[in-house]
């Protein structure tokens, strides 16, 4: 038996289905070439959720929720302590896909936001409505509200502001 043949051509052929693996497996994560109307839901909201950053590293900033506000800071001047300071954020979802809240928070419990529970369709707009409590909370004010979404990037911050007027 002539084996000089075979242990030359062993490593051709390694090489070959080495190729053949990496090309299959690199044709598995190409894109469908559809666009995002195409891909059906099947009703579940999790298929239409796009995250912005895969496993890679590579960012859709295309194929993503986009909240415009039409304000990102409201000054509410000054207040007595005590107050219940209310104010309400609009924004436009001006992205591909529906707009997912996921949370809305502060930093303290004494500023509270309320945001949408329904996934906003590109184009429509929405609205976080955000109480501030000033008891115990006197002199300059300034409270976060981070946002969460199935944007890029994931997170937005508000903010509420103004002077209160300290308690006698």
């Amino acid at each position: 038996m002539n084996h000089s043949i075979l242990s030359k051509s062993t490593p051709i052929f390694f090489l070959i289905t080495f190729l053949i693996i990496i090309g299959n497996s690199c044709q598995e994560g190409q894109s469908t070439g559809k666009s995002i109307e195409e891909i059906k839901a099947d009703g579940k909201i999790s298929s239409i959720i796009r995250s912005p950053i895969s496993a890679d590293g590579m960012e859709d900033t295309v194929n993503v929720a986009k909240m415009v506000f039409e304000e990102l800071t409201f000054d509410f001047g000054e207040v007595a302590e005590g107050d219940i300071v209310k104010h309400t954020f609009s924004f436009t979802n001006k992205g591909n896909v529906p707009l997912i809240i996921n949370d809305a928070h502060s930093t303290c419990g004494c500023t509270i936001p309320k945001w949408p529970e329904d996934a906003i369709p590109p184009g429509k707009n929405g609205k976080i409505n955000v109480e501030f409590n000033t008891k115990a909370k006197p002199n300059f004010q300034e409270k976060p509200v981070i946002i969460n979404a199935n944007t890029y990037p994931s997170v937005t911050k508000l903010f509420i502001k103004g002077y209160v007027k300290p308690a006698k």
